[in-house]
């Protein structure tokens, strides 16, 4: 059996999206930026996704830039920020994707911020009185905290986080690719100024994404060109790609509730199943459902001797998961997230990644595999 457990780094294409995408890779292959019939008519596939992720995000179409995906889209939103209203402050984590983590560091590098890091407590949650402390005495901030954490699925509160931002006047962008599709954003109640999605997340297409600017907090462009996506990014619009995009995000939301409840069901039976078979078993980051990404499990196995080579035995035996420790006195380029939330470096972490294409007979294989590999250390 060839199992597939690393959805939280890309997922299949659903064979719908595909066949929303065919005709404009064989038939509507004329610019969306000419003004002749054959532009017109790609045009009008642009604008009827940009319109569906709009109302499927509970807001207006003039708000969604169409990307290359989340990393652009995060990138954008942090630099363009900072150019825009004179960021000077800059709060996030240490346990944010290296897509706004670097570009936060080399913002600091460039003299055009300073940055400060929330505290977090052992399992990745925001210390909000922490937050509130960075923010309330420092005009001129930007919070930037990702809805869930892509290596231990703990989930934060954006809701509060937007109300704090709104209260001292900062500037909230949140990394959602994550949760994008996972769960239900309405962003007429969300007081985020930026957030991002990308497709590959939700079983579309790789290498397109969107940026929800708020219509409060217009700016500049992040890629210089053409006057494309509304004079805000530069090229050829990715038009199959944006199609897809919007594609798999209504089927996202018309089975979101179906995929949940299938997914969690998943995640819960392997957490038991692990507990029960696995002596010394520890999960990184909260895994009660109500605070964590049903969709991605990370694995704190017991220290061993195979400890660094059980990833590879996965790997031979069929089974695709990705994993890394925490980082030791730099001694190794571990997992930033780990160490950020200071879990043991000897303990190898196996992020399990679950859609709606997981089988339970899969979550068996995994388990039973997991213990052949570290007899006797189980027994």
């Amino acid at each position: 059996m060839k199992v597939y457990f690393d959805n939280a780094a890309t997922t299949p294409l659903d064979p719908e999206v595909f066949e929303a995408m065919k005709p404009l890779m064989l038939d509507m292959y004329g610019n969306p930026s000419s003004t002749h019939a054959h532009g017109r008519e790609v045009r009008t596939q642009i604008e009827h996704a940009r319109r569906k992720v709009a109302e499927l995000l509970n807001t207006i179409p003039s708000e969604i830039f169409f990307t290359s995906g989340g990393t652009e889209a995060d990138n954008t939103a942090l630099r363009c920020s900072v150019d825009e209203y004179g960021i000077e402050h800059i709060v996030t984590s240490e346990i944010e994707h290296k897509a706004v983590g670097q570009t936060v560091d080399r913002l600091v590098a460039e003299g055009k911020v300073r940055a400060s890091f929330v505290n977090l407590d052992a399992q990745g949650h925001v210390d909000m009185a922490h937050l509130e402390s960075l923010v309330k005495d420092n005009p001129k901030t930007m919070i930037s905290l990702m809805h869930a954490n892509n290596e231990i699925g703990t989930l934060n509160n954006i809701e509060a986080i937007g109300e704090l931002a709104a209260e001292y006047g900062a500037i909230f962008h949140s990394d959602t690719v994550q949760t994008m599709g996972h769960y239900a954003h309405d962003l007429k109640k969300l007081k985020a100024d930026f957030i991002v999605g990308a497709a590959h997340k939700f079983h579309g297409p790789k290498g397109v994404g969107f940026l929800r600017v708020n219509k409060n907090r217009p700016i500049g462009r992040f890629i210089e060109g053409g006057g494309q996506e509304r004079n805000h990014r530069g090229g050829t619009e990715n038009v199959y790609g944006i199609v897809g995009l919007a594609k798999a995000l209504e089927i996202a939301y018309r089975e979101m509730d179906e995929h949940q409840s299938h997914v969690q069901g998943l995640k819960s039976n392997m957490i038991e199943q692990l507990k029960a078979k696995v002596p010394g078993v520890d999960f990184n980051g909260d895994i009660k459902p109500e605070n964590s990404l049903y969709t991605v499990l990370n694995v704190s196995f017991p220290e061993h001797e195979d400890n660094d080579m059980l990833l590879f035995n996965l790997d031979i035996n069929g089974i695709s998961a990705s994993g890394g420790s925490a980082c030791s006195s730099g001694a190794n380029t571990g997992s930033h997230v780990l160490t950020g939330i200071k879990a043991d470096p000897n303990r190898q972490g196996i992020r399990f990644s679950f859609s709606k294409y997981s089988k339970q007979e899969e979550v068996d294989f995994v388990v039973a595999k997991v213990v052949e590999i570290l007899e006797p250390a189980v027994v």
